[in-house]
């Protein structure tokens, strides 16, 4: 008989899925590291704690998930992924490279970061379908939701580490060095993509090329209930919630008044509970539409509870929650989404997740910024909440109207 949990690992025996781990891990730790600099730059350095600059680059960021979404989910569908994964982390790499070289001259001006917002968006536009659905080519369909999941583990280990780190390199060497340290990361996970062995890759069915394959995808997902409403609720958590920027560093800043290591160590603290909910999902065996509802819920709970905290702890220990609960929800947004859909197809119908999931950004995060500008950071945070109740009764009614079907 297998003990529960036992498989929780079970992607890590291949060899590929290992070395990718590896790599990709080095490369999270730097991304995190650039993220909290980042951050702390736009609001302490070249601003005196604007929030609504903070919104903006965020905007900036992710807005090209959005523009870009005809091209990114062609590109996963029909490109070789392996190569494209090498072209995308290695633009990214130079990038942060620019930008540190920039900062650690005293020559930065708050232009600079919006221009290399845009462009590192540009960049993870058509990095992010691509390296979700390359998952795949390392394990196969069988392990994906394991794999799915171990990936977050590793991307919110790292982000435990990396905005604790940024603040102690802020500290000690400045800002601009954060930047470089990320540059230099991204070699890890290029060397990981250059030695996987090829012959052991499951490679995903290509799609042909063909007039309207783009708007093919929408078609796809008009034509699928479970995959529209899964998107709906998306939109709502990802356009009005996942602002975690602007509510740490604002929470930091205005209301707990802590420096750049107070303000790393909360995101270390959220960083807990995404692991823990990564390692939950691992060890599930199959992905369960309501596992969103209950990840809604919570994440709707945690930010009450964070945006009512009474001091720095209790808030850090409500980011904890909202962590669990936001690796649950989009984790398993992640995993049924790739593994209800033709394998043709999954590139634009990823393309398309990761669009509605940051490419709302460039809405939110003004309006979040805006609000934690003029109401304070708590009112912000609540706005977060009503997001994660709001995609909890989304999937309260697709659920009541499923089960109405069943019995009709």
């Amino acid at each position: 008989m297998r003990v529960p949990g036992s498989d929780l690992f079970r992607s890590l025996r291949g060899f590929n899925y290992r070395v990718w781990v590896g790599g990709a891990f080095i490369s999270n730790v730097g991304t995190w590291v650039q993220r909290t600099a980042q951050d702390w730059l736009v609001l302490t350095q070249l601003t005196h704690h604007d929030a609504s600059a903070v919104g903006l680059v965020m905007a900036l960021q992710f807005g090209p998930q959005l523009l870009l979404l005809p091209w990114t989910g062609f590109a996963a569908d029909h490109f070789n992924q392996r190569k494209l994964l090498i072209a995308t982390q290695a633009t990214m790499g130079c990038l942060a490279f620019a930008l540190g070289i920039l900062t650690v001259a005293g020559v930065v001006q708050l232009w600079h970061v919006y221009v290399f917002a845009f462009l590192l968006g540009s960049a993870a536009a058509f990095d992010a379908p691509v390296r979700q659905t390359f998952i795949a080519e390392l394990v196969g369909d069988a392990d994906l939701h394991n794999a799915v999941a171990l990936n977050a583990t590793s991307f919110n280990a790292a982000r435990m580490i990396g905005p604790a780190a940024a603040g102690l390199v802020i500290a000690a060497l400045g800002t601009g060095w954060a930047f470089l340290i990320n540059g230099a990361s991204f070699i890890a996970v290029l060397i990981s993509l250059a030695v996987l062995r090829v012959a052991d890759l499951h490679p995903n069915a290509r799609a042909h090329r063909a007039r309207g394959s783009f708007t093919e995808g929408f078609r796809y997902v008009w034509g699928r209930p479970d995959l529209k409403a899964i998107l709906i609720m998306l939109f709502l958590i990802g356009t009005f919630g996942l602002n975690f920027e602007i509510f740490i560093s604002t929470m930091a800043v205005s209301v707990f008044h802590t420096d750049a290591r107070g303000y790393g160590l909360l995101s270390s603290f959220m960083a807990i509970g995404t692991v823990a909910g990564a390692l939950l999902g691992a060890s599930r065996e199959k992905p369960q539409f309501r596992l969103l509802l209950i990840g809604a819920a919570v994440f709707g709970l945690g930010c009450t509870l964070a945006a009512l905290a009474p001091g720095y702890w209790f808030f850090a220990g409500a980011l904890i929650v909202i962590g669990m609960a936001a690796l649950t929800f989009t984790n398993t947004t992640n995993s049924l989404m790739q593994l209800s859909t033709e394998p043709a197809m999954r590139g634009r119908v990823m393309a398309l997740r990761v669009g509605i999931a940051l490419g709302g950004t460039p809405i939110g995060a003004p309006i979040i910024g805006w609000v934690a500008n003029t109401y304070g950071p708590r009112w912000a945070l609540g706005i977060g909440a009503a997001s994660g109740f709001s995609a909890a009764l989304v999937a309260v009614i697709v659920s009541m109207r499923a089960r109405e079907r069943h019995h009709s």
